[in-house]
């Protein structure tokens, strides 16, 4: 009888723990904002969703050993989940579409990121433009770089937004240029 009153509450305690709402999107960058403070780096928000191919290729990525290092000692990486499928809704953090129309990424495809600073002003985004253009003016979006095009883009990216050195920069170069 002990077994089965056990058994259904760790039952009811996963079924509560599986309810349990992610953070807002608020909520993550004020956290990544602290942290960042006080670890003094800036902040690498990535916009992805369970479905996306190539959310999980840019994670899979800066998670591989000759990079992950690299990104951890220079951002803190944060996700924000959003457009899953009607099945994994409860997924998505609130209010990170809304932060997504608002840096401009809604109709950029994913993933799709951004690079602030402690204080939260945006540095950079995944929108590759003409040089000098406006963070106003649409881009198209590097994503997960895969063209020589859009990894150069994100290599001067990181080289403007944190302290990564000439190797480590072509380190993550060779690893997002592998096919």
């Amino acid at each position: 009888m002990q077994y089965l009153i056990f058994l259904g509450s760790f039952f009811c305690l996963e079924s509560l723990n599986a309810q349990v709402s992610p953070k807002s999107a608020e909520e993550i960058l004020k956290e990544a904002s602290q942290q960042a403070t006080s670890d003094k780096k800036n902040v690498f928000i990535i916009f992805d969703a369970s479905w996306c191919g190539w959310c999980h290729k840019m994670d899979s990525i800066m998670n591989a050993p000759a990079c992950k290092n690299l990104f951890s000692h220079n951002y803190i990486v944060k996700h924000l989940v959003i457009l899953e499928s009607p099945g994994k809704k409860q997924r998505e953090n609130p209010g990170a579409m809304d932060l997504l129309i608002k840096f401009h990424g809604d109709k950029q495809g994913l993933p799709y990121w951004l690079i602030f600073d402690n204080k939260g002003n945006l540095l950079a985004d995944s929108q590759l433009r003409p040089t000098g253009a406006a963070f106003d003016m649409p881009g198209e979006n590097t994503g997960c770089p895969a063209t020589p095009k859009e990894i150069t883009y994100f290599i001067n990216i990181l080289k403007k937004t944190s302290l990564l050195n000439s190797n480590q920069l072509a380190l993550i170069e060779q690893e997002f240029s592998k096919k």
